[in-house]
């Protein structure tokens, strides 16, 4: 009697046994489902949110012509279709990777995006629209975290081969992962003229051409005016293949440790301030700098063509506390290049260029927060057109709610 009892007891103990184990097996199976259920409603809204930023100009349609914060956020150029962009909408975005960049004389904050010395996209915290804002636009705020990148497709790869007698620059076209051949490269040459300008004020010449590609994507340009390692220039470079454009630069100057920066101040009035770079650097044997500065648009045979600027496009600046910075107009919203040579002395000078509209220079833009360490991220790309120049737009998307199966 005691043994079956005890048979009893040890079958109901592993019928208990084996109960426990299917539920708890059952349970991670559930939680398995109910979480690939939420990464693919992850990756449909990261899709459909994408799509509503890349396919909408947003409320107003030209808030990135203005310095109105958009009742409605989308990126899309208000005068197309399909996946072309502003390039001004662009440029109001909030940079997520340069340090912003305090400028004491304005007391003011700028999002920075730098490509390298003499390059400066700078524009002030009160025109640009932060993540926050952003999200809380697009009814995410609270609920998912993005980070959205517009990068260029076509990359221009420019490095100086020889310093004089003649230049000689190699110029590498690459789309994604593989070089373009046979692509045509039309470039603008710019060589700064310390002396020839209006009076002291510095100026440039320019040279253009155009050439192409090998089957490994490469080129060679040579510049047998330049007879001096110390000459400073600026080489703009666009490469187009089948429907591809892409946009290089390159620079050398003899003066890199003081020159000029310029501030976005007022999109809508197109103003920008030319402020002198100890103001925000600091520097050892500081000097008043001259300068001359241009607006230069792209033309249809990619060559620039010049918009004359009002007051104060040639001028001198200084620094400490006190003296003024200068302010030069932009009469246009058509994106293009501010030019701005500078001399620091007879011998000491070079060229800083800004873009007006992020597309001119094809500079990359890294929007939102950063998705490093998040759990679950889903993302989504599109191939998108920003005046000409092809980008790929990216967008991460995660959950700010947190789940993991449960073991």
């Amino acid at each position: 009697m005691a043994g079956s009892t005890i048979d009893h007891l040890v079958s109901v103990t592993a019928f208990l046994a084996a109960i426990l184990i299917f539920i708890s097996l059952f349970n991670q199976i559930l939680q398995t489902a109910a979480l690939y259920q939420r990464h693919r409603s992850l990756a449909m809204k990261c899709s459909d949110l994408l799509d509503n930023m890349l396919l909408s100009p947003g409320i107003p349609s030209n808030w990135g012509q203005t310095n109105v914060t958009p009742t409605g956020f989308g990126l899309q150029d208000p005068e197309f279709t399909q996946y072309r962009l502003s390039a001004f909408s662009l440029m109001r975005l909030l940079s997520s990777v340069g340090a912003p960049v305090y400028y004491p004389k304005t007391n003011q904050w700028y999002s920075n995006i730098t490509v390298g010395f003499g390059n400066f996209l700078l524009t002030s915290f009160s025109e640009a629209i932060n993540y926050s804002t952003a999200s809380r636009l697009l009814g995410i705020n609270g609920t998912y975290g993005f980070q959205l990148t517009i990068t260029p497709i076509v990359t221009l790869s420019i490095s100086e081969i020889k310093s004089k007698s003649p230049l000689r620059i190699a110029v590498n076209v690459t789309g994604r992962g593989f070089p373009l051949a046979n692509a045509a490269v039309s470039y603008c040459f710019l060589t700064v003229d310390l002396t020839g300008g209006e009076g002291p004020f510095p100026a440039y010449k320019t040279t253009y051409g155009t050439v192409y590609t090998d089957e490994k994507g490469s080129t060679l340009l040579e510049f047998s005016e330049i007879t001096k390692e110390d000459t400073s220039y600026a080489l703009i470079a666009y490469a187009q293949l089948s429907g591809l454009i892409g946009v290089g630069y390159h620079q050398r100057v003899s003066c890199s440790g003081q020159c000029v920066m310029p501030f976005i101040d007022n999109i809508a009035e197109g103003r920008v301030i030319i402020a002198h770079s100890w103001d925000v650097h600091g520097g050892d044997n500081p000097a008043e700098i001259k300068y001359n500065a241009t607006f230069v648009l792209l033309a249809e045979d990619f060559t620039l063509r010049e918009v004359p600027l009002g007051a104060d496009k040639v001028g001198n600046v200084t620094y400490g506390i006190g003296k003024p910075y200068k302010n030069i107009t932009i009469p246009t919203h058509n994106p293009g290049i501010l030019v701005i040579t500078y001399k620091k002395s007879a011998v000491e000078g070079g060229v800083i260029m800004m873009p007006w509209g992020i597309s001119a220079m094809a500079f990359p833009v890294v929007f939102g927060e950063d998705s490093s360490g998040k759990e679950w991220v889903a993302t989504d790309i599109r191939q998108v057109i920003v005046n000409d120049i092809a980008y790929q737009a990216t967008l991460a998307l995660w959950s700010l709610e947190g789940y993991q199966v449960i073991r």
